[in-house]
């Protein structure tokens, strides 16, 4: 249960489909609805299960209560407020997929760097803005690919994907494409052939690094890591050797398994494959990234958080969305749903609505009536308690008897508890299954309608495929899509695809049910609240198991334990006989996947096993949180298996082998039931299911199958063992434990053993029984000897901090019989309980009723029960009855002594008594208590007696005064003390109220003051005297309070009579109060009498206004009065309503007033009767509407007239004549009518009619006048549309009727003669039919029958000349003469098959030639005919192949070759190699730069033995278009249908057969170039020479022929490079050699070839001494200087030149130092004078000075003893052998003077560590020795040495 214009869904995208298809046009079927009657209503869980074999097929049905059913809703409108989430209704299907652009970028460099050897450009533009590259290629995947996109012509919505919310152009659809194929096209090829498995790169783990040949890394496992910046990072062998222990996987936590952690190759995280959702097999190929780098934050998509409304404020937003779609109309439900669609498919634009989902119910609250919600004072108790209980209250649905969901205990929001949902129009609940694959039901409280969709649960595979291959760029961002409930799909796609989809529109009332694993989605009408639930049948229960699968598969934590479920329901034993076949199949489904995983645990080496422990509620699912796997997050609930090393981790037993790396054996299973216990779980259900099916029966075959212990075995060593097997062993051996005294090391390895066996099934109930019995006789015999350790303890110390052995535990451990095994110690313990016994007897003797033990007696006796050291539970009561006499005494002294009166309580002299009697006491302050209780008792009564007779205030106040001074509370007297104060008080309260209460202002305040006086005065419990005079006081305030208000406002005149005379009962008259309000009752008397008398004569209205005016004076509300205002009132409405009829006698106000009603003023006339005031304005009124009714008589008689006319029925041509001027007559007669009833003003229903007659006569004597003349078309076509414009009335009578009949026939006949025809042509047939429909017209039309006739004529005349035509043979017939034709048949012919022949064999022709002229082109020079084209391409074939012959040794003419003239006057140039002549007008500028025309080389030779790689153009291009030869023979062969001889194709076939013929040449020296291997170029120069001057003059080209030139010319061009490159004087470098070996293998170079092996010789000499020369450099002078030298002699005398490597040897032969060494990391330091360098241990330095001379520079007698030693030593060790090269002497041209500057030594610390010279001394590869030379030692400069100090040594 749980965020423009139309566009098509497009083919192959969103399925199939190539338009929109919403639910209206496809028809989605419907799904069930079910109307339940009253019983069938009663049990939902039944119901549902009828039902469920026609409904589930449908996956959703809709079920209509019966009318009976009217829940109350439980919420409080007003006050109800709840949150929202904004819903993106446009993004729901049409968004891009929220990918990292970062990752995309360097995914893509990384492509474009591996695989096309180039960088990618900074930024690619876009309509002025940056392009992003991976929105559009997400995009055009979404839409199949580049391919696809192209072929259907859907580059308008890539872009809208692209630049959404803009309009697209042509040109910018273009553009995209253009920009895709140039920088995305390769890529999407590449991604696509990697996701196919054609790149073979494989990815590697951690681990996977290994060695290709020669010792290089492959490609394949080698890969580059990079940091969080994209940036290329060198991983080095001991960063990969940390990282094996630091990487972790970020699902699980764990660096091990690292052979299948999978990095991220931008964030460099780590996940295990099966840790992934959903896991992977195998470590996937190409660059991986992982989901957090692959969506972006900023793009992903969701339902935000909106904001939190009222539900007033709710339907205000939902009113003006509903209103800003549709209007204030009511739309249909097909209109709601097209128009949803649209905004899913994203074609209208951003449309955003807000969604109240999701509310929990136990904290918003609920629809429904429940127990503990406030009931709305609307609602009657017994209906709330009523719809409380119902089983379809949606609060009890998921525990009602026969629900599996009963077991579950805590209140899961959505499933146990309904979510409350409150929406809007379009607010949507996308596609989506119930958590563990659920039932759901939906109820709608009120609102608009919901729709819903659904699939079927069997078709949900098939709805997953349509999807992924729908929307595979979002699938690819978030793989589990499906579960995060935001993502929409057409259901017309669905069907496209063979999905089955249903819909149900759920009204108010309604619910919904949806079954289990249907997807299901849909979207509101409107606003409306709705309630839904989870609900979990027995019928579920398979399908809860599919879905803990898929929990599982997915890594998705689950809601609940599927495991734990089912045995809690199993365990609870009450299912009804339909569950127990679900029950029981999926309890043995999980018994033998259980059991399976626990056996091959046992097999893999994990014996060791620990039951889990037991749960305080096991009645119920998730009263406490089970572990969960860290792979796969589901419950851990059956079983687990952990280890030490990771403690807090725990695994499924599927997944054993992920959780560490440790030996099996030191894992441990962890299990809650036993094999045994789980069977019989399933045999449990067999006992309750009486009626047994076959199926139980194989259930319980498999059942018994499968415990056959002697089936589980595994290898050992020397062969096989059995679990039955070791179990039979280990009885025998822990049998002989019980025979032996106790030692807890035997039984603890015993039972140590026994872990292996006892999670298994039944057939290891016997291991268990003997287990059973050594935990018992383990747990006595050291209970024995805890008891014995305790009592010894306790003894030697006494300490109260030690712990007694309780007597009763001792006790159970003595009674055992028989002992459970040898234990000595139980005799000892046995003593001691025999002491402690008889204090226990002395203690119970002591505490019995009969003991009359003192309190000193009572405490030796506990003294000696403290000394024994077993504790017995007696001495509790012991101590408690001591203390309880010690406070009893203290309590009765208290009492006794207190003075204070009031202070005891009674309840406490009561209490203190009933206690002495418990404790049987016998001491002096017992008699003291009983006195005190007795004083208690007698004042008790007298107490009484008062309070219960009536009571009198001074008897009470006489006893309160005797009883003053007791000390106890007594309740009674307490009570009349109160009385008494509450008379007193209420006499003193009446007394201040009753002084000058005559004369207050606020007699209002004084009624309530007495009534208040007065209801308490009632309540006294105290009679008093002044009760009677409050209610007469009372009396005499209500009437003042009513006078005061006579006086402030109006009162009725018999309200203020009443209140006189109540006053005068009262005898309060004569207050002046009173006589206030007589004044004014006497003048509203007086106004009364006057009004009368002006009715009774019907008086002016002045006399009414003036009575008016007399009212306002009179302060009372007067009876008379209304009549007087509303006789006033309705004679100025009737003056009103009068005067727009009055005023119509005046013409000059006409035209601004509008017209009046006739009606309107005979309704006035009528009221004119009933006015009370003389008025003038009656008289007035009646004269209008007289002359109204006069008119009326006028117009009625005019349009008898008009209808006589128009009722004629016999029209002749006689009387036609005569009937234009009687109509002319009519109208002018109807005019001036109609004009004189407009001057009345009044809007008569005859005006219109006469209107109406005007308009139809007129059209009558317009079509009367086409009789005698002969109109054109449009002129009848405007007659026939007033036609339809007529009135009814008039157009259906006689004369009319004709006329329209004639006129009909008239429009006929014109459409049907070609000059009039528009265009349209019609049949012969159609005119000869019109001909013959002139006798059925009433009306004759002669001049157009006569046109009629000439056109069918004219007709006949045309397709006489074309049979003549194609009677000729085709060669006879001329293109000329069928134009003409063409064009005559256009003008006279009606339409027939002849025209239609004609037009399609002229447009056969048309065709060719435009096809030809496409193909063809316009050469230069060429303008006019597509002839001239065609003969100028022949001529340019005829130089071509003039060319080929002349190769083959044809005699050459004298001619230019380029334009094949030999013009005298011209000079001829003739090229210096291929003797091909030129004039040097026809070459133009392309050698005009030569002097010497003998000499002169043509462009063409240049260009071949220059070995170029492209051409653009010489001399011989053609000018123009090129046609393609296969076109041309495809042309030809279009032309052998055509009617006519034409000379173009004739010109064709000449083309074809030249062109044949020049590729065939080709054909022959391309193939002979290419099949040349040898070393002279010039042969094949000239036939490349001759085969692109052919080529290049050519109008017509053949694409093989050319391709297979221009690999040719490719092989030439590498082959003058190789050659220039091996004669150059210049050395090649190695990489320009693997450069060009890699080019010559791009073009399929022969291994054969001469050049190619030249270069292959090459490459291998280079490499092996390059290899060479690398290891020697390394080797830290193993290798000899002369050796070294000789090698350094070789690379300068190879032919390929390899800089770096003779670098690194001339340094390599650099020594330094006394010992004559190369440089080998050691520490070094130089001499300040003549700057060389030592080793510090040559030296004999242990530390650096601050200034260091070497002794060569001032040798004194130490240092030349510490030389002596060394040069000794190196002259016999062989440790310091010097090499075989003279020491090179000091020369004295160094330099002396020296800038004063900072020495090395100046620049370093004060003191050094050795080991930081180590460290540090690695950087000397980075000193700079171009300047030294080999075998001589040359100072480095001082700058130098001073920036390398940091890598030689540094001081502390």
């Amino acid at each position: 249960m749980g965020k423009g214009r139309p566009r098509a869904v497009e083919k192959g995208v969103l399925g199939q489909s190539s338009s929109v298809s919403l639910s209206g046009s496809l028809s989605i079927p419907p799904g069930p609805v079910y109307y339940p009657s009253e019983d069938e209503f009663k049990d939902p869980l039944e119901y549902i299960y009828r039902i469920r074999p026609e409904a589930e097929p449908y996956g959703i049905c809709r079920i209509v209560p019966p009318k009976s059913w009217k829940p109350p809703f439980g919420l409080d409108l007003d006050s109800f407020t709840f949150p929202t989430k904004t819903q993106a209704i446009h993004q729901l299907q049409a968004r891009p997929a929220a990918c990292d652009s970062k990752t995309f970028d360097l995914e893509y460099n990384r492509f474009l760097d591996n695989h096309c050897g180039k960088k990618s450009k900074k930024r690619v533009v876009f309509e002025g803005e940056e392009l992003d590259l991976c929105k559009l290629f997400n995009a055009a995947k979404r839409f199949g690919g580049y391919d696809k996109v192209v072929k259907e012509k859907k580059w308008g919505e890539v872009c809208r994907f692209v630049r959404s919310g803009r309009k697209i152009s042509e040109c910018a659809k273009h553009v995209l494409c253009q920009l895709y194929r140039e920088h995305l096209y390769d890529y999407e090829d590449y991604y696509n052939r990697l996701n196919h498995g054609v790149v073979r790169s494989c990815k590697r783990g951690m681990h996977g690094e290994k060695k290709g040949e020669h010792g290089v890394e492959s490609l394949s496992s080698k890969r580059r890591r990079r940091n969080t910046e994209g940036e290329k990072v060198k991983v080095c062998k001991v960063e990969e050797k940390e990282e094996e222990f630091d990487q972790i996987c970020e699902q699980c936590g764990s660096g091990l398994h690292g052979e299948v952690m999978l990095l991220c190759d931008r964030c460099n995280k780590g996940w295990h494959i099966y840790c992934l959702s959903p896991p992977l097999k195998r470590i996937p190929p190409g660059n991986w990234y992982c989901l957090e780098c692959l969506n972006s934050d900023k793009d992903s998509f969701g339902f935000v958080p909106g904001k939190r409304f009222s539900l007033e404020a709710f339907r205000r937003v939902a009113d003006r969305a509903k209103r800003k779609w549709f209007g204030p109309v009511s739309p249909s439900r097909m209109q709601i749903e097209k128009k949803f669609w649209d905004i899913v498919e994203g074609l209208v634009g951003e449309v955003d609505v807000m969604y109240g989902s999701d509310l929990d119910t136990s904290v918003y609250g609920s629809g429904f009536p429940r127990v503990n919600d406030k009931k709305p004072e609307s609602v009657e108790d017994e209906i709330w308690d009523k719809y409380c209980a119902s089983p379809w209250n949606l609060n009890n649905l998921p525990k009602l008897q026969g629900s599996m969901l009963r077991a579950v205990h805590h209140n899961i929001a959505g499933v146990m508890v309904p979510w409350l949902y409150v929406g809007m129009l379009f607010s949507s609940f996308c596609w989506h299954f119930e958590d563990h694959c659920f039932y759901s039901m939906n109820y709608l409280h009120w609102g608009e309608p919901k729709c819903w969709y659904s699939v079927p649960g069997r078709e949900a595979s098939a709805f997953e495929k349509v999807m992924r291959n729908c929307l595979p760029d979002l699938f690819d961002a978030q793989p589990d899509l499906l579960f995060q409930l935001v993502t929409m799909l057409n259901p017309s796609v669905l069907q496209e695809n063979g999905v089955s989809v249903y819909s149900v529109l759920q009204e108010p009332g309604n619910f919904v049910i949806t079954f289990p694993r249907s997807y299901h989605g849909g979207f509101n009408f409107g606003l409306n609240c709705a309630e839904a639930v989870n609900f979990a049948p027995a019928d579920w229960l398979p399908h809860g198991g599919f879905g803990a699968e898929l929990y599982q598969l997915y890594r998705k934590a689950a809601v609940l334990s599927h495991e734990e479920l089912l045995c809690v329901v199993a365990k609870a034993n009450d299912c009804d006989s339909k569950a127990l076949p679900y029950l029981k199949k999926e309890l043995h489904r999980i018994y033998a996947k259980e059991k399976n995983c626990r056996e091959g645990l046992w097999r893999n080496g994990i014996i060791k096993s620990s039951p889990m422990s037991p749960k305080k509620c096991p009645e119920f699912v998730g009263t406490e949180e089970d572990p969960t796997c860290i792979i796969c997050q589901q419950y851990l609930f059956l079983s687990a298996v952990v280890c030490r090393c990771r403690p807090s981790a725990f695994v499924c037993l599927e997944h054993w082998k992920h959780l560490c790396e440790c030996k099996p054996s030191k894992h441990r299973l962890l299990y809650r039931h036993t094999l045994a216990e789980l069977k019989q779980l399933v045999l449990l259900i067999d006992k309750y299911n009486f009626d047994e099916t076959l199926q139980c029966r194989d259930l319980q075959r498999q059942l018994s199958c499968s415990d056959d212990s002697n089936a589980l075995t595994k290898k050992v060593k020397g062969g096989h063992v059995s679990l039955a097997k070791l179990a039979e062993e280990w009885i025998l051996c822990s049998s002989k434990i019980f025979q032996i005294p106790f030692s807890r090391d035997a039984y603890v390895n015993a039972l140590k053993e026994t872990e292996q066996f006892l999670w298994a099934g039944s057939e290891m109930d016997a291991v268990r029984a003997v287990a059973k019995n050594l935990i018992e006789a383990q747990n006595w015999a050291e209970g024995i000897k805890d008891c014995l350790c305790k009592i010894e303890s306790w003894s030697c110390n006494r300490s109260h901090n030690l712990e007694k052995v309780d007597l009763e535990r001792v006790n159970n451990l003595l009674n055992l019989n028989p002992l459970p095994c040898i234990e000595p110690g139980h005799l000892k313990l046995k003593g001691y309980a025999e002491e402690a016994m008889i204090l226990v007897q002395e203690i119970d003797s002591a505490l019995s009723t009969s003991s009359k033990s003192s309190i000193p007696e009572l405490e030796q006796l506990y003294s000696r029960v403290c000394e024994v050291p077993i504790y017995v539970k007696e001495m509790e009561k012991l101590v408690a009855r001591i203390s309880a006499l010690k406070v009893w005494v203290d309590n009765v002294r208290k009492c006794i002594l207190e003075k204070c009166p009031a202070a005891i309580e009674a309840d406490v002299l009561y209490r203190l008594k009933s206690e002495m009697l418990e404790l049987q006491v016998q001491l002096p302050e017992v008699e003291m208590l009983m006195d005190l209780l007795r004083q208690v008792e007698s004042c008790q009564a007298r107490c009484n007696e008062i309070l219960n007779s009536p009571i009198n205030l001074k008897n009470v106040e006489v006893l309160l005064q005797e009883l003053e001074s007791i000390t106890v509370n007594i309740p009674e007297l307490k009570l009349l003390r109160q009385y008494h104060g509450d008379a007193v008080s209420w006499i003193s309260h009446f007394n201040d109220v009753h002084v000058n209460i005559h004369e207050r202002e606020d007699q209002e305040n004084v009624v309530d003051e007495l009534k208040c006086i007065l209801k308490q005065g009632m309540l006294l419990r105290i009679q008093v005297d002044e009760l009677p005079l409050v209610e007469v006081e009372l009396k005499k305030a209500y009437c003042r309070k009513e006078a005061l208000k006579a006086r402030r406002t109006k009162m009725t005149l018999f309200s203020i009579q009443q209140l006189m005379e109540e006053a005068a009962m009262l005898q309060i008259e004569g207050e002046q109060l009173f006589v206030d309000v007589s004044g004014v009752l006497a003048a509203a008397m007086h106004w009364e009498e006057r009004a009368a008398h002006i009715f009774a004569s019907e008086a002016q209205m002045s006399d009414f206004e003036d009575v008016i005016r007399t009212s306002e004076d009179i302060h009372v509300i007067l009876p008379s009065l209304d009549d007087v205002k509303d006789a006033i009132s309705m004679a100025k409405s009737w003056l009103k309503n009068s005067k727009p009829f009055l005023g119509s006698s005046f013409p000059a106000a006409h035209a601004s007033r509008p017209l009046l009603k006739v009606e309107a003023l005979k309704e006035l006339v009528s009221q004119s009767k009933l006015l009370k005031i003389s008025l003038e304005e009656r008289t007035m009124i009646h004269s209008v509407l007289k002359n109204c009714l006069e008119w009326k008589h006028d117009a009625c008689s005019l349009l008898e007239e008009v209808d006589c006319l128009f009722n004629m029925n016999n029209i002749d041509n006689a009387l036609i004549n005569g009937l234009i001027p009687k109509i002319e007559h009519l109208v002018t007669m109807i005019e001036s009518i109609v004009e004189t009833g407009l001057s009345l003003g009044f809007d008569f229903d005859e005006i219109p009619k006469l209107q109406n007659a005007r308009s139809t006569l007129q059209w009558c004597s317009k079509a009367l006048s086409f009789c005698t003349v002969a109109p054109a078309l449009p002129e009848i076509e405007s007659l026939m549309e007033n036609a339809e414009h007529l009135p009814v009335s008039c157009a259906s009578s006689a004369l009319c009727s004709s006329l329209i009949d004639g006129v009909k026939w008239l429009k006929k006949a014109s459409e049907v003669i070609p000059v009039s025809c528009n265009g349209k042509i019609c049949k012969l047939s159609d005119a000869e039919e019109v001909l013959s429909e002139v006798q059925r017209i009433k009306v004759s039309f002669p001049l157009m029958v006569r046109q009629l006739l000439n056109a069918i004529e004219k007709h006949k005349s045309w397709k006489e000349q074309i049979l003549i035509f194609f009677g000729l043979k085709t060669e006879e017939r001329s293109w000329s003469k069928l134009l003409q034709l063409k064009e005559l048949g256009k003008d006279d012919a009606f339409s027939c098959c002849e025209l239609d022949m004609v037009l399609s064999e002229t447009e056969k022709v048309e065709k060719w030639k435009l096809h030809c002229m496409d193909i063809v082109g316009h050469p230069v020079g060429v303008v006019n005919s597509l002839l001239d084209a065609l003969v100028k391409i022949k001529h340019t074939l005829d130089r071509s192949l003039y060319i080929y012959n002349k190769s083959r040794g044809c005699n050459p003419r004298d001619l230019c070759i380029h334009c094949f003239s030999g013009i005298k006057d011209q000079e001829l140039l003739t090229c210096s190699i291929c003797k091909d002549c030129y004039h040097w007008q026809c070459l133009g500028a392309t050698l005009g730069h030569q002097s010497d025309a003998k000499a002169s080389v043509c462009s063409y030779c240049q260009f071949i033995r220059s070995g170029s790689i492209s051409q653009n153009g010489g001399a011989l291009r053609f000018g123009g278009k090129c046609a393609e030869l296969n076109m041309l023979i495809e042309l030809l062969s279009d032309a052998e249908g055509l009617c006519v001889g034409i000379e173009e194709r004739d010109v064709v076939q000449q083309l074809v057969e030249l062109a044949i013929a020049c590729k065939e040449c080709l054909k022959e020296l391309t193939d002979f170039t290419l099949a040349y291997l040898d070393r002279d170029l010039s042969i094949i120069s000239e036939k490349l020479t001759t085969a692109l001057k052919a080529v290049e003059m050519a109008g017509v080209y053949s694409n093989h022929g050319n391709n297979r030139l221009e690999l040719a010319l490719k092989r030439n061009s590498w082959k003058v490079r190789v050659n220039k490159l091996l004669e150059d004087s210049q050395k090649p470098l190695i990489q320009h050699i693997q450069k060009i070996l890699k080019e010559g293998l791009a073009i399929s170079i022969p291994p054969e070839d001469h050049f190619w092996q030249k270069l292959i010789e090459l490459k291998c000499i280079g490499l092996q001494w390059a290899e060479n020369a690398k290891k020697v450099s390394m080797d830290s002078g193993a290798l000899g200087l002369d050796e070294v030298c000789e090698l350094i002699t070789q690379g300068e005398n190879l032919p390929v030149h390899f800089e770096k490597e003779l670098k690194l040897l001339r340094v390599r032969s650099m020594l330094y130092c006394i010992c004559r060494k190369p440089y080998d990391q050691r520490a070094m330091i130089a001499c300040d004078q003549c700057d060389e360098w030592y080793h510090f241990d040559c030296i004999k330095l242990s530390s650096a000075p601050k200034i260091y001379i070497c002794p060569a520079c001032k040798p004194h007698t130490g240092e030349l003893s510490v030389l002596l030693s060394v040069n000794k030593e190196r002259s016999t060790g062989a440790k310091y052998g010097e090499p075989q090269t003279p020491s090179p002497p000091h020369t004295e041209s160094r330099r002396k003077n020296i800038e004063a500057k900072p020495s090395l030594k100046q620049m370093m610390p004060a003191a050094m560590d050795h080991s930081n010279i180590l460290r540090y001394s690695g950087g000397i590869d980075c000193l700079l020795w171009r300047n030294r030379k080999p075998f001589r030692r040359v100072a480095k400069r001082r700058a130098e040495v001073e920036s390398l100090s940091p890598f030689f040594y540094i001081q502390r």
